[in-house]
């Protein structure tokens, strides 16, 4: 079959495309033709072992798992022995974070994985930008313990994560603050916040307004910034680890003063997961943005592209081509 491969850490440049072995299908495993795709910015950091870090989980020298991406949708075309809950045929969306694999024609997954039937009447592009950015959003919701009635800010509104986020506070009844560029604002407003600040007018920490959450979701600004924007008890969280890793000591630190804390949510990627956005996109309460769509071919460019810092919520790798 053919894949996006890296044999080595580095730039998107290390990626190539090439004709490699189909996955096995093992008992309780489900084979997938994969019609769509995404690289989005675990990709990045995984394909570049950028933190360091990362090199415990993949390979210190070199990556054990060459095949990357993390977000899938297509049809099952074969099923291990064991497996009840899906047949040849299905069309399933999912997410594979750890054995990867899903920058290619077919992805061998778990059953009882991160993987679900798609949302009814979804396209393959949707479904398969519906799992990376919003389950990030969804952990940092359920961390900090928004909850209806309460105030939220959301910064970077544009990115995959932060649209999430934007359209996940509103199905909690959550009042939202969506903080984004002038270039942006309208179709940030489509996603229903209930005010958007344009960052590149005014300065978004100056704000009056004081929230029960801010949520910085591109990981560009600080606790120190946005400490006095929180509620007494407000929570700041991150999608980045800050400078010098300063998000880490500050969870432990700034609970001890029964105060403003700083909060890190622990994703959790399962099959309740997927479900969770399935029913979402099926109700039309959650919608995941596409930016840009590539063909698999041309996966290095939309590393390129993902790597600006520039893309709106999600950019899609068309394995399969829509007819």
């Amino acid at each position: 079959m053919k894949a996006a491969v890296h044999s080595r850490y580095g730039p998107p440049d290390v990626v190539r495309i090439a004709d490699v072995d189909e996955p096995t299908v093992g008992a309780g495993d489900v084979l997938v033709k994969v019609h769509a795709t995404t690289v989005n910015r675990t990709d990045c950091g995984y394909r570049a072992a950028k933190p360091f870090f990362i090199r415990l989980l993949t390979g210190l020298a070199r990556p054990r798992r060459q095949v990357l991406g993390t977000e899938f949708a297509g049809v099952v075309t074969a099923v291990g022995g064991g497996v009840s809950s899906f047949a040849a045929g299905d069309r399933v969306f999912g997410y594979n974070e750890g054995p990867f694999g899903t920058h290619a024609e077919y992805v061998s997954v778990a059953e009882d994985g991160a993987i679900a039937a798609m949302p009814e009447g979804a396209a393959f592009d949707v479904a398969a930008a519906g799992t990376e950015g919003s389950h990030y959003a969804l952990s940092a919701l359920r961390t900090a313990g928004i909850a209806a009635g309460q105030d939220a800010l959301v910064y970077g509104a544009t990115g995959a994560i932060g649209s999430a986020a934007v359209q996940l506070l509103k199905v909690l009844d959550v009042t939202v603050t969506a903080v984004c560029d002038a270039a942006n604002l309208e179709w940030v407003r489509d996603l229903g916040p209930d005010r958007v600040v344009d960052y590149t007018a005014q300065d978004f920490t100056a704000d009056q307004q004081r929230y029960d959450l801010v949520l910085d979701a591109v990981g560009k600004s600080t606790f120190g910034r946005c400490r006095r924007l929180l509620k007494p008890g407000g929570v700041y969280m991150s999608s980045d680890l800050g400078p010098g890793w300063q998000n880490i000591p500050l969870t432990l630190v700034t609970p001890l003063f029964r105060g403003k804390r700083v909060k890190f949510g622990v994703p959790v990627q399962n099959k309740e997961m997927v479900e969770y956005f399935r029913d979402l996109i099926e109700s039309g309460r959650f919608r995941p943005v596409i930016d840009r769509r590539y063909p698999l071919d041309e996966i290095v460019d939309a590393y390129r592209y993902v790597e600006t810092g520039q893309k709106t919520g999600n950019v899609v790798i068309e394995v399969v081509p829509p007819s």
